[in-house]
């Protein structure tokens, strides 16, 4: 099929070049009459390979002949080979929708690993959803909001990804524990925190877009402009133009969706403060820890922008991973800045080792070396120090009241204070 798909193809530029030589000589006029004549006459279809396989996928991982092993890595069910992206060669488009389908059924599986393994329940969004609304999501450990201790709340950067992942491409290419929440979960309940798994990228209900013929006026109404003005307007050489686009950039018809944005969470900044304000600060722990990767450190910022007082009051301390926040350009007051400066510390993409200390071109939180692993948010380094300081500083907290969770290894000093 593909041979077949490239010879016709190199026959319709062959075609282009020859006549285009033969029009060579010829005056400007007569070039471009004899061009617009070429043009109809090319088949666009091969040109635009107007065969390719339609947007049809399965729609469980066991139709796509692939599963996760006992190692958390998705293999072929039949060779044991790792996902493959190129699955047809000069189809790109259709690999990466073929990638986006299973993409979205990695999310599914997920969702069921945050019921099933870690025993979490979904919350709705808004908490008072009509039945006809659009809605959101977030995940809630057994004793989320009742827990008088500690609570864990995690937030995911901007794109694709959902509930409880990091990243897509690593669950995908690596595996589940390089790109998913679930070993940050598991290590919080061992240690007896609430976890809270925010969802602030599912913020609309995608749906398909109406005909644009249901807007068009009656006939019995009259047109803006007359008829035969619209005509030559429209005339056949706008008309090849328009053609000849949308075969080249929906040649399948896609249909046209529209989005329709959730109440209250249309947005990651509009989530985390929901969020907030619904659960986390109705939360019964006294000592609540945050965990915010690159632009959900952003969204931790507007947060605090709009919610100061009372997140100083209830956080103890924030660990981000190369956030995507600016202090500057969020208009940040200057007690946040300082709050920040003592009770959070951002790790972040570095060739210097990790754990080194980084220095910030304008006033920010500490920053630290996260080394160049940090994509897969799980390199053993960076594992053991955000685990260490999840489960070592509220014990801290309790014993001395001020916390220093990384002074062994060389971090700056976060006073676990909040005020």
């Amino acid at each position: 099929m593909l041979s077949s798909q490239n010879c016709a193809s190199e026959s319709a530029v062959c075609i282009l070049l020859i006549a285009m030589a033969q029009v060579a000589g010829q005056e400007d006029g007569e070039k471009t009459t004899a061009l617009k004549d070429l043009l109809s006459r090319i088949d666009l279809d091969e040109l635009m390979k107007k065969d390719e396989p339609p947007f049809t996928f399965p729609k469980t991982l066991e139709e796509f002949e692939y599963a996760f092993n006992e190692r958390g890595q998705l293999r072929h069910m039949k060779t044991g080979e790792p996902f493959i992206f190129n699955a047809r060669e000069d189809l790109h488009r259709w690999n990466q929708k073929r990638y986006e389908a299973l993409g979205e059924i990695v999310t599914q599986y997920v969702y069921e690993l945050l019921e099933k393994k870690c025993n979490m329940t979904k919350a709705i969004l808004p908490v008072d959803a009509t039945v006809n609304e659009p809605s959101s999501f977030i995940y809630l450990s057994p004793n989320a909001l009742s827990n008088p201790s500690k609570l864990l709340v995690l937030i995911q950067g901007s794109g694709v990804v959902r509930a409880g992942q990091w990243a897509r491409r690593l669950i995908i290419n690596q595996d589940l524990d390089s790109g998913t929440q679930i070993p940050f979960i598991a290590k919080a309940m061992e240690e007896g925190y609430s976890v809270i798994v925010l969802n602030p990228n599912e913020n609309y209900l995608e749906v398909e877009k109406l005909s644009k013929s249901s807007t068009l006026p009656s006939p019995t109404e009259p047109l803006e402009e007359p008829v035969e003005k619209k005509e030559r307007k429209d005339d056949k050489d706008g008309k090849k133009r328009r053609e000849f686009y949308e075969k080249y950039r929906n040649p399948q018809k896609e249909t046209e969706r529209e989005r329709l944005l959730i109440r209250e969470n249309g947005s990651s900044e509009e989530h985390v403060l929901y969020v907030w304000d619904h659960f986390v600060a109705k939360a019964a722990a006294k000592h609540v820890f945050i965990v915010a990767h690159s632009y959900g450190g952003l969204s931790f910022v507007e947060l605090m922008n709009h919610r100061e007082t009372e997140v100083r009051n209830k956080v103890c301390a924030v660990a981000l991973t190369d956030s995507a926040h600016s202090m500057w350009l969020q208009e940040t007051s200057k007690s946040t800045q300082d709050w920040m400066q003592q009770h959070c510390c951002n790790w972040v993409s570095s060739p210097e080792p990790l754990d080194t200390p980084l220095d910030s071109m304008l006033p920010d939180c500490p920053r630290v070396s996260a080394g160049q692993a940090l994509l897969s948010l799980r390199s053993q380094g960076q594992m053991g120090e955000l685990t260490y300081w999840i489960h070592e500083s509220p014990s801290l907290l309790a014993a001395v009241g001020s916390v220093h969770p990384w002074s062994h290894r060389g971090h700056p000093q976060i006073s676990a204070s909040r005020t």
